[in-house]
């Protein structure tokens, strides 16, 4: 399923990517976010409790939209999948990739940094890409490049995305929102700052309204 509806209804078009390697930090990282403003969470299956972490959010925060990242399988997609997530987001997209998606009735967003890549997406009906790794693939300046050619797909470019450069970003009519790691790093997480990590997610949440509605950058 395509990504389009699940990014037009963000209240905030910034997600945090979330590594959680302490279980137990799940549902109070999830709670300073969510009171913070942000609409929507991507937890990385990157470490072992990254499936057992959506579970818990989802269980404590049933009506948030807590996703999966890092979905590199088909393995991957319906142990998420069957962990409760509402989206999956992969770094790039594979026909194994596309395959578990049409089983599932979950916004997928597929990875996509190249032209090919962007067509091949787009032959398989998606047309909302994720852009891994922006920074090094070439930034907001590749980002509007492709827009060019692909007037109907829209990007949200993760990888390098920091507070400093959110406005470049957001400020592209094919950007429906950024992927960040700067709200919940890992030393916050480490130590547990949830009060930073929520005072962090307001700070984004209004700099990020102000950057779409043009009040500021």
């Amino acid at each position: 399923m395509n990504g389009a509806a699940l990014l037009s209804s963000l209240r905030c078009p910034v997600i945090p990517v979330v590594m959680i390697d302490r279980l137990t930090d799940a549902v109070p990282l999830a709670d300073a976010l969510l009171r913070g403003g942000i609409s929507a969470l991507e937890i990385t299956l990157r470490t072992p409790a990254g499936l057992d972490a959506i579970s818990a959010m989802k269980q404590a925060f049933p009506e948030s939209m807590i996703g999966a990242g890092t979905v590199c399988s088909k393995q991957d997609y319906d142990r998420a999948a069957a962990a409760g997530a509402d989206f999956i987001v992969s770094p790039g997209a594979t026909d194994a990739l596309f395959g578990a998606a049409d089983h599932h009735a979950l916004p997928f967003l597929p990875g996509a940094v190249t032209a090919s890549e962007i067509l091949k997406a787009i032959e398989h009906g998606y047309s909302v890409l994720k852009f891994f790794p922006a920074e090094t693939s070439g930034g907001a300046p590749a980002i509007s490049a492709l827009a060019g050619p692909f007037p109907g797909v829209s990007f949200m470019p993760t990888g390098g995305i920091t507070r400093d450069n959110l406005g470049t970003y957001l400020a592209l009519n094919s950007v429906s929102a950024v992927g960040g790691s700067w709200l919940t790093t890992k030393q916050m997480i480490a130590d547990q700052a949830w009060a930073d990590i929520y005072a962090e997610a307001v700070e984004t949440v209004v700099q990020a309204e102000a950057i779409k509605t043009g009040d500021g950058q």
